[in-house]
């Protein structure tokens, strides 16, 4: 509970203007997301939108970090595809 109370705090700090909801929601998937293995995403998605009825994650952009990713990944001779960039978004 704290790390996400520190994750929206943080979020806060950055964005003092956003609804709050979104923040904690935001804050939520942020923490436990990278936590959860594939076949338990559905339930936790649907926690979630019971939690949070109406409300989605914003889209956040990461761009130099994004751009950052995509580069080290084709220098390593290895495939950006979305699922690789967001996995390694989310554990950084």
């Amino acid at each position: 509970v704290k790390t996400v109370i520190v994750a929206a705090g943080n979020l806060k700090r950055a964005d003092p203007d956003c609804d709050e909801e979104e923040l904690m929601l935001r804050g939520l998937i942020d923490v436990n997301l990278p936590k959860f293995l594939s076949h338990d995403l559905p339930l936790f998605k649907g926690i979630m939108g019971d939690l949070f009825p109406g409300k989605t994650k914003p889209q956040v952009n990461y761009g130099s970090l994004d751009a950052s990713i995509r580069y080290i990944t084709a220098k390593k001779g290895l495939q950006p595809v979305p699922w690789f960039i967001d996995k390694v978004i989310q554990l950084y």
